[in-house]
């Protein structure tokens, strides 16, 4: 295989060799739902997490299109990992875009020297739409945390939690407060009570907050009414896990037929490899594999231009914005529908002996469904159709609740 540059070599032979290793007991773990804490570590140790911190922070580097390059090769592994790392990066990004200048240096430092952080965000209940109820209450010359999270994915992995609070004083529409705590931090709790039957082990659980110490330099205000990189960002992680998933709906097919030889009497070849209707959903499922990395390469060439204006120092234009919005929302269209329907077809290629558990072949689909759910696809087809017709300008951030009746 050859590789764009250097870089691109030398990445892959630093972490191809972890993937594989993580690769061999991914249907294993999934089964006994255990929780991928080996995995994570050997990821942390060959300095995964730190790929997007910039070197002399002593990070490595990569750009974004050098990311959701190994986050693909990643979820084809174990599609569980990125989105489990997905905070984790998506704080780095945020620190880099939304942090002051001034502020950058000791978070980029730590994840350099191996924190990973997660995430705790959303809350359950039936709160407005756009409220938090998770509070941060100054006091003395910090601040006190207190409130529940749910869904704060990877966070039991994680040494950090970044956790969206609403601030004494501040105006939730315009910005959001990010407190930064230690998941070891006296107050926090961390549970493991996600129940969902898709991605069991990105440790999507409960996150409680009681009476947390918060230190001043550890709350930052974002904004939330400009647009950003960071919506389309966070969204391609969904994008590259799918593709990851398409990718190994491939393999795990191709590896199921090549030893088989029972065949039905109405088929077409003397073994399943040979019979051109197996052959067929083979190809099927590699033309979808390949069209969603070539949507995740799109949607990553529109985050490296923003990126290379951000390291310029120059202007980055709304237009551009919203074209890379538009490009993640469009992707998540079609690989999601895509991804899902070859999942399923993956069954096409056997017959009662691809349905055993200890395959877990029904992961993939599992999986692809659950990363479908999280932000739903059809309120994205929605907000393109809507650009298309009115020239709408799309939503860069959005919340969930109840809303009162007009």
């Amino acid at each position: 295989m050859t590789f764009a540059t250097d870089q691109d070599a030398a990445f892959a032979a630093r972490f191809r060799p972890i993937f594989a290793r993580i690769a061999e007991r991914a249907a294993e773990r999934e089964h006994g739902r255990e929780l991928a804490h080996d995995a994570i570590g050997w990821l942390r140790e060959a300095g995964f997490g730190a790929l997007r911190v910039p070197v002399e922070y002593g990070g490595l580097g990569a750009t974004p299109s050098q990311l959701f390059a190994l986050l693909v090769e990643l979820a084809e592994a174990d599609s569980n990992l990125p989105q489990a790392l997905r905070a984790h990066f998506g704080f780095v990004e945020r620190v880099l875009i939304e942090f002051p200048a001034e502020r950058r240096a000791p978070w980029l430092r730590r994840v350099a020297e191996g924190a990973i952080f997660g995430n705790a965000t959303t809350e359950l209940g039936e709160g407005a739409v756009g409220s938090l109820q998770t509070t941060l209450t100054a006091q003395g010359t910090g601040y006190v945390l207190d409130g529940d999270k749910y869904y704060s994915t990877g966070t039991l992995y994680a040494d950090w939690v970044q956790v969206t609070a609403q601030r004494d004083g501040a105006d939730p529409h315009i910005q959001r407060s990010l407190a930064l705590v230690r998941t070891d931090a006296p107050g926090v709790e961390c549970v493991d009570d996600w129940r969902g039957f898709g991605q069991r082990l990105t440790a999507s659980g409960t996150t409680r907050l009681r009476g947390v110490q918060v230190d001043a330099d550890a709350v930052v205000d974002v904004a939330r009414n400009i647009a950003t990189p960071l919506t389309a960002l966070f969204q391609l992680f969904h994008i590259a896990t799918l593709a990851g998933i398409a990718r190994a709906v491939e393999r795990d097919a191709v590896r199921f037929v090549q030893p088989r030889r029972r065949v039905f009497s109405h088929g077409s070849g003397a073994v399943p490899r040979e019979d051109p209707l197996i052959q067929q959903v083979i190809g099927q499922l590699g033309a979808t594999a390949y069209a969603a990395q070539l949507a995740v390469r799109d949607v990553a060439a529109g985050l490296d231009t923003v990126d290379r204006l951000r390291l310029a120092g120059e202007p980055i234009a709304d237009a551009l914005l919203i074209d890379v919005e538009l490009r993640a929302s469009r992707a998540q269209v079609h690989v999601t529908d895509a991804v899902l329907g070859a999942a399923t077809r993956l069954f096409d290629v056997g017959g009662a002996s691809a349905l055993q558990e200890d395959r877990r072949l029904d992961r993939h689909w599992r999986n692809a469904r659950a990363l479908a759910s999280h932000n739903p696809v059809i309120y994205k087809a929605r907000v393109l159709g809507d650009h298309a017709l009115n020239g709408t300008r799309p939503t860069f951030y959005w919340a969930v609740g109840t809303r009162e009746a007009a």
